[in-house]
C-alpha cells in the first residue's frame, strides 16, 4: 500500500511519463510534475494530512483533481488513471525511461518511430544504426545508449532523502515495540551518502521482547528474505532490502559502529586494535577471551586509542590518524546555520510569496534569507528582466521595515551565458546584496570551455557565489567537466565563495570538494535551494554532505551572524 511522499510522488511522475509519451497536454504534464515535486519534498507525510483531514489543495500545485487522486492512491493503494495508462501502453516501456539518457520525449519517439517496447529492443535498434536517423538523437547520443544498456543496472540506489522516508517510519514502528531499549539506522544512511543501498536496522531489546515478530509484520514488507532469533532481512514494497540486527545492550556501540562502516574504516580500526592486542567485532571488544567494551561507540574507539569518530567520516580519508592525536574536526550542525543564502519565490518559479518565505525561515530560526529568483534567460521559469528585478528589490526593501527578527536579503540567480558573461547588466546587479551565479545550460562543453567559462563569471567584480557547482543531479545529470580544483583556488583568490546545494538530487558541492575549498580556505555556504516553505528542510541533508566534507562552523559562510555576513559578502561586490 503506497503511503510514504516518495510513493506518491513515483505514481505522479509515472503518470507525467506516460502522458507525455503518448502526447498528451504539456500543462497536464507539467501538473503531475509539480506535483510530484511537491509530494516528494513535503516534510509531513501525506497520508498523515490526510488522516486529519487536512486541506492538501493549501500545498502548491495541488489542486481538487490531484489532492482526490493523493486521497485514492493513500486509501486503495492504486491510482486508477495510472492503471488506465497501463493498459493503453507496452507495459515494458516505462523500462526505457530507467535507461541513462532516455527522458520521455525520446521514449515517445522510440516507440512511436521505431515501435521500441523494451530494452532489449532498444539495445538493438542501437546496435543496428536505426536510433542516429529519429529527431533529436545522433550518431553520438546512439553511441550512449548503446553503452548505457549494457551496463544499466536493475537496481539504482534510492536518494537519501527517499530512504529517510521509508527509514524513519520503520524505526518509529520498531522504537514503539515493547522491550525496545534503541533503534538505529547504520549502514551508509547513517554516513549520510547521497544514495544508500540497504537499510541497517541496530536494535536493542530485552530478551521477551516480540521486536522480530513486528518487523517481519509490518505492513511495508513484500518479500522475507530470512529470518532467525536476531537477525532478518526483508524487502519492502518500495523495493529497498532492510536488514535487522538485534543485539545485547551491552554490545550496541560495537554493532553500530560495525555495521555503519564503512567497510575500509572498520578494517582499519580493527587493525589498530590488534595491534594493541585487542580483537573488535559486532559484539564488542576482546583481550583474549574477557570483554572490554563495546557498550557505546566512544568505548570502542577508546580501547583502540582513538577518539570518537562522526558517522559521516567514517571513509578511511584520513580520520583515522587525526582520531590518533584528537585532532577531529568539530563537525557543523543544523543549528550552527543563521541563514539560507538561495531562496526563490513567486516572482520566478517558486510557490511562495516573499512574507510567506521569510516568515517560513524565521519559523526555524534563521536570521536572514537571500531572495535569489532566477535571472531572464530562464525564460521557462519567468526569469527576472532588469525591471521586475528593481519591483522586486523595492518589495523587498518594503517588507524588511515591517518584518521583525528576519531580514530579507536582496539576490539573484544569475544565469552563466556560455561565454562567461553574466545574465543581467551591471546597473542591474549593483542595487544587489549578493549575486548567485549558475550554469543552467550547455553542460556539454569541453572541460577547458566550461572551466574558462566559469572563471569569467567569478571573475565579474559583482559575482557573489557559485551555485551548485558542477551542475550533476544525481542519477539524471553527471557532473560537469570542469576543474574543480582550479575553481576552488580561483575562489580563494578572488574572494568569492561556493555553494553547497542541499536540494536531495543536487547535494553539490561533492564531500571531496567541501574538503578541498575547507584546505583553500573557501567559504561554503549551505543553501537550500527552497522553491517553498517547506523546503527549507532540506537544510538537513546539506548538512550532511558538509559533515562529510569536513566542514567545520567556522567553514560555512552562512554561520555567521549579518553583520559579519554582509562584511564578508560586501568584499566581493
Amino acid at each position: 500500500m503506497p503511503r510514504h511522499n516518495a510513493d506518491i510522488a513515483a505514481i505522479f511522475e509515472e503518470i507525467a511519463n506516460l502522458l507525455e509519451i503518448q502526447g498528451a497536454n504539456p500543462f497536464r504534464i507539467r501538473a503531475y510534475r509539480n506535483a510530484a515535486r511537491t509530494i516528494g519534498e513535503l516534510s509531513t507525510e501525506a497520508y498523515v494530512l490526510v488522516e486529519k483531514n487536512e486541506d492538501l489543495t493549501r500545498f502548491p500545485g495541488i489542486g481538487h483533481d490531484l489532492s482526490a487522486k493523493i486521497q485514492e492512491i493513500i486509501t486503495t493503494g492504486h491510482c486508477s488513471l495510472l492503471d488506465r495508462l497501463h493498459t493503453e501502453l507496452p507495459p515494458a516501456v516505462t523500462e526505457l525511461l530507467k535507461v541513462p539518457g532516455l527522458g520521455p520525449k525520446r521514449v515517445r519517439h522510440l516507440y512511436h518511430d521505431l515501435d521500441v517496447q523494451t530494452v532489449e529492443q532498444l539495445y538493438c535498434a542501437a546496435r543496428d544504426g536505426r536510433i542516429r536517423a529519429l529527431p533529436g538523437f545522433g550518431e553520438k547520443t546512439e553511441l550512449s545508449i548503446l553503452q548505457a544498456v549494457e551496463t544499466h543496472a536493475d537496481q539504482v540506489r534510492p536518494k537519501l532523502a527517499v530512504a529517510a522516508q521509508y527509514a524513519e517510519a520503520l524505526r518509529s514502528h520498531l522504537a514503539g515495540v515493547p522491550g525496545v531499549i534503541r533503534v538505529t539506522v547504520a549502514g551508509s544512511f547513517r554516513r549520510m551518502r547521497e544514495t544508500v543501498g540497504d537499510l541497517d536496522f541496530i536494535v536493542a531489546a530485552t530478551p521477551a521482547s516480540a521486536v522480530m515478530q513486528h518487523f517481519i509484520a509490518y505492513d511495508e514488507v513484500a518479500e522475507t528474505l530470512a529470518v532467525g532469533t536476531t537477525r532478518a532481512s526483508v524487502i519492502l514494497k518500495c523495493g529497498i532490502q532492510v536488514d535487522l540486527r538485534i543485539v545485547a545492550e551491552d554490545s550496541y556501540g560495537a554493532a553500530l559502529l560495525y555495521f555503519t562502516g564503512s567497510k575500509a574504516h572498520n578494517i582499519a580500526v580493527r587493525q589498530i586494535a590488534q595491534k594493541r592486542g585487542l580483537k573488535i567485532n559486532e559484539y564488542g571488544v576482546y583481550r583474549g577471551k574477557t570483554r572490554i567494551a563495546g557498550e557505546s561507540e566512544e568505548s570502542v574507539y577508546h580501547a583502540a586509542g582513538l577518539s570518537y569518530i562522526p558517522p559521516e567520516l567514517r571513509e578511511n580519508r584520513g580520520e583515522i590518524a587525526m582520531a590518533r592525536v584528537g585532532s577531529l574536526p568539530r563537525l557543523v550542525e543544523l543549528g550552527d546555520l543563521r541563514g539560507d543564502l538561495h531562496v526563490h519565490t513567486k516572482f520566478t518559479n517558486g510557490h511562495n510569496t516573499l512574507r510567506e518565505m521569510a516568515l517560513a525561515g524565521q519559523s526555524l530560526g534563521l536570521e536572514y534569507i537571500a531572495i535569489t529568483d532566477h535571472s531572464r534567460s530562464l525564460t521557462v521559469v519567468r526569469g527576472l528582466d532588469p525591471q521586475r528585478l528593481a519591483r522586486q528589490c523595492m518589495e523587498i526593501e518594503a517588507l524588511n521595515e515591517e518584518l521583525k527578527g528576519i531580514t530579507l536579503l536582496k539576490g539573484i540567480e544569475v544565469d552563466i551565458l556560455e561565454d562567461g558573461s553574466l545574465d543581467l547588466p551591471d546597473h542591474a546587479l549593483a542595487q544587489l546584496d549578493l549575486v548567485v551565479g549558475a550554469i543552467h545550460s550547455k553542460f556539454e562543453l569541453s572541460r577547458a570551455r566550461q572551466t574558462e567559462r566559469v572563471l569569467r563569471a567569478m571573475a565579474h567584480p559583482h559575482f557573489t557565489m557559485l551555485a551548485h557547482p558542477t551542475g550533476r543531479i544525481i542519477q539524471e545529470r553527471a557532473p560537469c567537466d570542469i576543474d574543480m580544483p582550479r575553481i576552488i583556488r580561483e575562489a580563494g583568490r578572488r574572494g568569492c565563495f561556493l555553494e553547497l546545494n542541499s536540494q536531495p538530487g543536487r547535494l553539490d558541492l561533492l564531500d571531496i570538494y567541501c574538503q578541498m575549498a575547507k584546505e583553500e580556505g573557501v567559504l561554503v555556504s549551505i543553501n537550500s535551494g527552497a522553491h517553498s516553505t517547506f523546503e527549507f528542510d532540506n537544510l538537513r541533508f546539506g548538512i550532511g554532505q558538509a559533515r562529510r566534507g569536513w566542514l567545520e562552523k567556522q567553514d560555512v559562510l552562512n554561520t555567521r551572524p549579518l553583520s559579519e555576513l554582509r562584511a564578508l559578502i560586501n568584499r566581493t561586490m
